[in-house]
């Protein structure tokens, strides 16, 4: 199931599944953004998640931030789990930079999206992919 961020006119696009997490690529070239969806029925916040899943999450998260910092090499790292558009538990991991549209803002509300063209989506997502293998140690 995608995410569908109706306030940013932008759906999500799926990359790969983690032990725990479906991850998608937001459809937006404007920043190196990913969101981590848990596979699990019901869950609106992390502190419903059990105890496993939590840390499992957590570990997810830090397998997303090594994605977008090896790859993209951000000034900094946005993380972070809004859901008041959505309210299914999911994690926004954004690579931010110094000269981006929104800095030092959120990105929500910032300037218009800017969707990949067909080939930079493949590419990328190709790419994420690729990258996920590495740092989970999985085949792409």
């Amino acid at each position: 199931m995608l995410i569908v961020q109706e306030g940013l006119h932008s759906e999500p696009v799926p990359v790969t599944r983690l032990e725990l997490c479906k991850v998608q690529l937001m459809n937006d070239a404007s920043f190196p953004w990913i969101i981590l969806v848990p596979d699990l029925p019901n869950i609106q916040e992390i502190y419903q998640l059990e105890t496993a899943d939590r840390a499992l999450l957590m570990e997810e998260i830090a397998q997303a931030s090594r994605v977008i910092v090896n790859l993209y090499k951000p000034d900094k790292l946005n993380i972070g789990s809004m859901g008041n558009l959505v309210s299914n538990l999911h994690i926004h991991v954004i690579g931010r930079f110094h000269d981006d549209r929104a800095w030092p803002g959120p990105v929500w509300g910032h300037g218009p999206v800017h969707s990949y063209n067909k080939e930079d989506l493949r590419e990328t997502c190709k790419r994420l992919r690729q990258a996920f293998a590495t740092v989970t140690g999985t085949s792409a």
